[in-house]
């Protein structure tokens, strides 16, 4: 299983940088917003949680708001777009390993992962490799650093606080990746983008309220 972790953690990077080449940054982070509907989607076989008929309605509904963004037919049907739903889908199950691996220290966790990560990336840097300049150097050592905080963060809030409290979260990375996409890349949202975000954005909302709830009936009956 940890082996199985590496692997999704190391394939969701590689498909992140891929579909950042081809697509704005927000309509990326739009696809990986689906993370936790997704979660909730298998839970019922790989974590023997029960998904109410309330969540099964939001993973529904938040499908649709993929579908939405997609916009199939519509032109916008893309092999990038593909790239960031698979890249969406080893998150997902990246966290779902996460929660079974749970009794495993942070810093191993991070530790293989990021080993995994320098591995495959030692294998594919030969190819289309550009020699970094001094800025480019010290950029890729700022990401580095921000990337190894961010998750042992990560796994850390998992353990401290439950899922129906950290989960909402993580939806605040589309407010950042309109702002830095509008900033640095000069990106403007389409507005089928924005209203697709924000079904998904309910639809989870929905989803980890439900687990919420249950979780508080049931610490009050215990």
């Amino acid at each position: 299983m940890q082996m199985s972790r590496v692997l999704l953690a190391t394939a969701e990077i590689v498909f992140f940088y891929m579909a950042i080449r081809f697509l704005p940054l927000a309509d990326v982070m739009t696809f990986y917003l689906a993370g936790p509907i997704y979660v909730a989607a298998v839970s019922p076989w790989l974590l023997g949680e029960r998904v109410s008929k309330r969540q099964w309605l939001a993973i529904a509904i938040g499908f649709a708001g993929v579908v939405f963004v997609l916009r199939p037919g519509a032109g916008s049907f893309s092999f990038a777009s593909l790239i960031s739903i698979a890249g969406s889908l080893c998150y997902a199950m990246m966290v779902v390993q996460s929660r079974q691996l749970r009794g495993t220290p942070d810093r191993v966790l991070v530790f293989w992962q990021t080993v995994g990560a320098l591995v495959v990336g030692a294998v594919l840097a030969p190819f289309g490799w550009t020699t970094p300049g001094l800025l480019d150097l010290v950029m890729l050592a700022a990401l580095g650093v921000i990337s190894m905080t961010a998750h042992l963060c990560i796994a850390r809030s998992v353990k401290l606080a439950p899922a129906a409290v950290v989960a909402p979260i993580q939806y605040s990375l589309l407010l950042w990746a309109i702002l830095f996409g509008w900033l640095v890349f000069g990106d403007r949202p389409r507005p089928s983008m924005l209203i697709g975000a924000a079904v998904i954005v309910v639809a989870g909302l929905m989803v980890v309220s439900g687990r919420g709830n249950r979780n508080a009936t049931t610490e009050g009956t215990g």
